[in-house]
């Protein structure tokens, strides 16, 4: 198991006081297999893989609780550290665990040049090697990437590519370092239909060439199906349901994730017919029902689903879910 996460609570200070965005959520990812997380909007995912990193934004972010097992290595204490350059986790971040961040546009910068950006990660974490190294292995990483100039591009500003290439070149600056861990944080957000499955089709053939174990983060659970071995489904900052990708898609247990499966658009669905959604909307951080977050939009929640939070139950091997109607667990 290359990384474990053990009741990860990460909450942010706000003017109503502390929130938290991630509520005692644990998965692991094994070595070599790419796992997904979904979830809509704001339910903790992005949170979490911001955590992993030691990225969350200081001081209004904290990891209150849980652990972050790297390699066996908790790395949560390392994070206080993060600024300091000879610092474990500045070794782990970038190195190790890379990640490929939600837009391209907003996370290159805007005023320096493709192959200065790309520069920038031999410079931090080779520092070694002669410059001349550096801008051939830019070159080479671009090359794996698909992009069919790199020799061109290095000397381009990111305003000059497409969305598309400007993705490549983040793919290419998170791999740049063979990390052991690449967390895709919404890889082809904003990216038409082909160039979305060209973008995902190069990380799958990346991950095997490389070796390399990949969390994929998305709302999408067409693109979970297609790319990831294990999936974890999140909503109000908990952890729902986890299984093989195989088993979840066969056998979905939470009502969330039959509500999210159901509304996926089939051929063997009428044209033109109204797809099934899930009635309700989902309350803010701060207005949480106590019990199971899910319970104010559930069809089958008890009266104990909304005083009570249910704790994961393995209904199956390797298949946990967190819900008293699905598991039969019930308190009296």
């Amino acid at each position: 198991m290359i990384l474990a996460i053990e009741n990860l609570i990460v909450s942010f200070h706000t003017e109503n006081g502390r929130i938290k965005a991630v509520d005692g959520a644990s998965f692991k990812l094994k070595q070599g297999t790419s796992l997904g997380i979904v979830g809509e909007s704001g339910c903790g995912k992005s949170v979490t893989a911001l955590a992993v990193m030691g990225l969350l934004p200081k001081p209004s972010g904290k990891i209150e609780s849980g652990t972050i097992e790297f390699k066996g290595k908790d790395i949560v204490p390392l994070m206080g550290k993060f600024d300091s350059k000879g610092g474990e986790m500045y070794k782990i971040r970038g190195r190790q665990i890379s990640m490929i961040f939600q837009e391209p546009m907003t996370a290159l910068n805007p005023v320096h040049k493709i192959g200065a950006q790309m520069n920038e990660v031999y410079q931090l974490h080779f520092p070694q090697m002669k410059r001349q190294d550096m801008e051939s292995a830019s070159i080479e990483m671009l090359n794996q990437v698909g992009i069919a100039t790199p020799e061109k591009v290095i000397h381009q500003y990111p305003h000059e590519l497409s969305g598309g290439m400007r993705q490549r070149v983040m793919i290419a600056m998170a791999l740049s370092s063979k990390p052991d861990i690449l967390i895709a944080d919404e890889p082809t957000t904003a990216l038409d239909v082909t160039v979305q499955a060209q973008i995902l089709d190069m990380i799958k053939e990346l991950k095997q060439k490389m070796g390399m174990s990949v969390i994929l983060i998305t709302h999408d659970l067409g693109v979970i199906a297609e790319n990831c071995d294990d999936a974890v489904v999140m909503y109000g900052g908990k952890v729902a349901e986890r299984a093989g990708v195989v088993e979840l898609f066969k056998n979905p247990l939470h009502p969330y994730t039959q509500g999210l499966l159901k509304s996926i658009p089939g051929l063997a669905q009428t044209p033109k017919s109204i797809l099934p959604t899930i009635k309700g909307r989902v309350p803010s951080l701060e207005e949480m029902p106590s019990g199971c977050r899910f319970s104010n939009r559930c069809e089958y929640a008890m009266e104990i689903c909304r005083s009570v939070a249910p704790h994961e139950v393995e209904m199956a091997k390797g298949h946990f879910v967190a819900c008293y109607y699905c598991n039969g667990s019930l308190i009296v």
